[in-house]
């Protein structure tokens, strides 16, 4: 057995470039815990936070500003755009991709295999997840792979997400189902006559889809709000 030691990388410096030195700061860096372990190969956007025994595995990118919460795994090769939130006791598996200001609940859930043994390697088989921009994850809710949650969707507590959310449904239960819509300032909308202002003052309409129905903002919205 070799006595080489191995080396402690949670108090290497953090950086933002791939391929620069390890004793250079940059003007894109990010912070991250000493505890948390941040794999060669990564890319991660300057103003990010990643706390206690985190851990950002190679080929993963991470934007800029996002909060990464205690005993997350980002990874392998994971995807997470900027302003995002990841609180506690979250994995963001390879094949998951997170756009500009999702949020993640604490222990929240996502998958990469539909069926997974032990025995049988399926790494060759993952289904990707796709979670658009400003969607909420509520607390220990789990997203089965392959599905993606559209843009503003809000996913309650404890739901079981079996299928395609659209933009700005709210979906609870297990299987989670439609119970409503939310504006994407994160209040719920109150319909009539087929259209809903938020407390906001963003306009929705709504505009069948199959089976499904998808909140459009109207022509009087944007998408910025302050926060």
């Amino acid at each position: 057995m070799s006595s080489e030691l191995i080396p402690d990388r949670r108090f290497r410096p953090r950086l933002a470039v791939v391929g620069v030195s390890p004793t250079t700061q940059t003007e894109t860096g990010y912070f991250a815990h000493e505890s948390a372990f941040v794999d060669d190969g990564v890319e991660i956007g300057a103003g990010t936070t990643i706390w206690h025994v985190s851990h950002v595995m190679n080929g993963s990118q991470i934007g800029r500003n996002c909060r990464i919460g205690q005993n997350v795994v980002v990874g392998p090769r994971a995807t997470i755009g900027s302003g995002v939130k990841i609180q506690n006791n979250v994995s963001v598996y390879e094949g998951v991709t997170l756009e500009d200001d999702v949020f993640c609940g604490p222990s929240m859930v996502f998958t990469n295999v539909l069926n997974p043994r032990s025995e049988i390697p399926r790494m060759d088989e993952l289904r990707p997840t796709l979670v658009k921009k400003g969607a909420t994850l509520g607390a220990n809710c789990t997203i089965i792979c392959g599905t993606t949650i559209g843009r503003y969707a809000f996913v309650g507590a404890g739901a079981v997400v079996t299928k395609d959310v659209p933009d700005h449904a709210l979906v609870f239960g297990s299987p989670a189902r439609i119970k409503g819509w939310m504006c994407s300032c994160g209040e719920q909308l109150s319909w009539q006559s087929g259209a809903a202002v938020g407390r906001c003052g963003k306009t929705y309409t709504t505009v069948e889809k199959g089976d499904w129905l998808r909140a459009d903002i109207g022509p009087n919205c944007g998408e910025n709000r302050s926060r």
